[in-house]
């Protein structure tokens, strides 16, 4: 029961947090952290120990899937090269630079200071797609960052094996068999991935119980994590891999009216983990901290050290990147606002607080594995210190950075969608009428509401730059007409994105206006 009541302290918590950030416009994750922070020093207040198991297996599938989902398959194919790099170089000098400094200015061993380093290796895909929805970044530097940080783990974990498995066992450090991992690992992970994604799309495409759907939805981050942790691959590749093939197909696989209570519980699912995770890394600090030998009380130092050195090699490792990218796409003047939002936007968060926690107690011997304390330490105050620092200050450096879309940009785009789906809609009626299929009265009324829409959109975009049918069943060929031009509206939609003419967002957000007018006219 306290366990329970713990949970919905935190929901309520979160949800009190989330309204006031609402309000603030400030983001989320980083005031959760810090009122769980708050929350954790009051007197009286128990003491918190998060499981891995909970985290790993609970908190992250769901997570991990909602953010793969939203990635758009073509834009992440326009950036696989520099996901590349970022994902295996970048990870690999994070390691090697923390693990580092943590020895020389760290009480750490030299292979706990490894661990370390590969515990905070790799961005948070949880964290960098909290923090990123309220910002107006442009379509690739959005997907470059949030892709990095879903498709970095395999490289992050591998590192972290073979680190463990020299700290516990005092070994050397087997580079060839941790290669061979890596492939194993990520090899396996999208295989078992792809395989997930490709069965389920199968049973969605001949499912149209809402219920049933939900479920489905609800349980395929599970099965994708679980059945790679149990063939020993990446479980987290696994999951990535099945939430972006299955994104890409979403409006394929299911109609309007289960699409929208998708989106309705799955934003719920979301919002009550992404809050109950956030508040619980605030939490957990000050306990951890307490558990610290008197030799390691000046923690806040080597929190900072760590911190800025993964600042610092991202920075240098995102520049000449950058620069290379630039000027291979003919810009020859270098513009280093970029690198330095990409720099800005590696936070840390769920994923390696989850690896710190499964740190072993106790080496091979059977002896305390000493410095464990302290890499956990470490750990949450870096990722609470990234939360903090970069949350709260990632969008002052977007806009004074320059390169945030413009509001008015997004509003153009979706207004000149709206005109190109209200023409083809009127066009459809022009077949229609010229074939004398359906009533006139039918017609004019369809004619009359796109037409409408059509003046109004443009009106918009100037700113910015009868048969004698019965009543009854008037009605319902209206209903039927007007989900034909739907469709036809939502071919356009899709052309329009096919043709490169429209984002991702923007074709998402007038998906889901055709969907609600498509459910409404269901209901009524």
């Amino acid at each position: 029961m306290r366990g329970v009541g713990i949970v919905l302290a935190l929901v309520i918590l979160a949800t009190v947090v989330a309204t006031f950030a609402r309000r603030w416009r400030i983001p989320a994750p980083s005031l959760l952290v810090v009122a769980g922070l708050a929350v954790a020093l009051l007197p009286g207040t128990p003491e918190i120990e998060i499981s891995p198991e909970v985290i790993g297996l609970i908190v992250l599938p769901p997570l991990l899937y909602a953010s793969a989902e939203d990635l758009s398959w073509r834009e992440l194919k326009a950036v696989w090269k520099p996901v590349g790099v970022l994902s295996i170089g970048l990870v690999l000098a994070s390691a090697a630079a923390v693990g580092w400094v943590a020895s020389l200015v760290t009480p750490l061993s030299w292979q706990m200071a490894f661990v370390l380093g590969a515990v905070l290796a790799s961005t948070d895909p949880v964290a960098v797609t909290a923090l990123g929805r309220r910002l107006a970044l442009p379509p690739k530097v959005q997907v470059l960052v949030q892709a990095e940080s879903l498709f970095n783990d395999a490289t992050s974990l591998v590192l972290f094996r073979v680190a463990v498995s020299v700290a516990v066992a005092t070994a050397a450090a087997d580079w060839g068999a941790a290669g061979g991992e890596f492939v194993v690992l990520a090899g396996g992970g999208t295989v078992i991935g792809a395989a997930v994604a490709g069965v389920v799309a199968l049973i969605r495409r001949r499912t149209e119980d809402p219920v049933l759907e939900t479920v489905i939805a609800l349980v395929t981050p599970y099965a994708a994590y679980v059945l790679a942790e149990a063939a020993h691959t990446s479980g987290v590749t696994s999951v990535v891999v099945a939430g972006v093939v299955l994104g890409g197909r979403d409006d394929r696989l299911t109609n309007a009216r289960i699409r929208l209570q998708l989106h309705a519980v799955y934003g719920t699912v979301v919002f009550l983990l992404e809050s109950v995770v956030f508040s619980l890394i605030g939490l957990a600090l000050p306990g951890q901290v307490r558990a610290l030998s008197d030799a390691d009380r000046a923690w806040p130092l080597y929190a900072l050290a760590v911190a800025g050195t993964l600042i610092a090699v991202r920075l240098l490792w995102l520049a000449p990147l950058s620069a290379v990218v630039q000027r291979r796409g003919g810009i020859q003047r270098m513009n280093w606002r970029v690198p330095v939002v990409l720099t800005w936007a590696g936070t840390r968060g769920v994923v390696p607080l989850a690896a710190a926690l499964s740190i072993p107690v106790a080496t091979e011997a059977g002896k305390p594995l000493a410095d464990r304390p302290l890499v956990l330490v470490l750990t949450t105050s870096v990722v609470v210190a990234t939360l903090v620092v970069q949350g709260f200050t990632l969008a002052p450096v977007v806009r004074r950075s320059g390169i945030a879309l413009e509001p008015d940009h997004t509003e153009r785009e979706e207004t000149s969608a709206r005109c190109s789906l209200a023409a083809a809609g009127i066009r459809r009626l022009e077949e229609l009428s010229e074939l004398e299929a359906v009533p006139d009265v039918v017609l004019d009324r369809l004619r009359r509401g796109l037409t409408a829409r059509l003046d109004d959109t443009r009106d918009r975009l100037a700113e910015t730059n009868g048969t004698g049918a019965p009543a009854e069943s008037t009605d319902l060929i209206y209903r039927q007409l007007r989900r034909d031009l739907i469709a036809v509206e939502a071919e356009e939609l899709q052309r329009l994105y096919d043709d490169h003419t429209i984002s991702d967002t923007t074709r998402r957000r007038l998906q889901r206006t055709l969907d609600l007018e498509e459910a409404r006219l269901a209901d009524a």
